[in-house]
């Protein structure tokens, strides 16, 4: 059962992760960047959500370890 929890949070991880990368693409390109600059911004997008994710993971097995 373990498993199965850590598994769906991962994968909720990664989609929230991609739908955030969608976002700053789409709203780069809005804004008149060029596909390179606005896959980098989706690129650093996808980044700080799966690194702000896994601060998060880190501090609360601190807390609850």
């Amino acid at each position: 059962m373990a498993v199965a929890v850590v598994f769906l949070t991962i994968a909720l991880v990664i989609v929230v992760a991609l739908l955030a990368a969608a976002g700053a693409g789409k709203l780069a390109r809005m804004d008149g960047a060029s596909y390179p600059t606005a896959l980098a911004r989706a690129a650093t997008a996808f980044a700080a959500v799966v690194s702000l994710a896994a601060a998060v993971t880190a501090t609360l097995t601190a807390l609850l370890a």
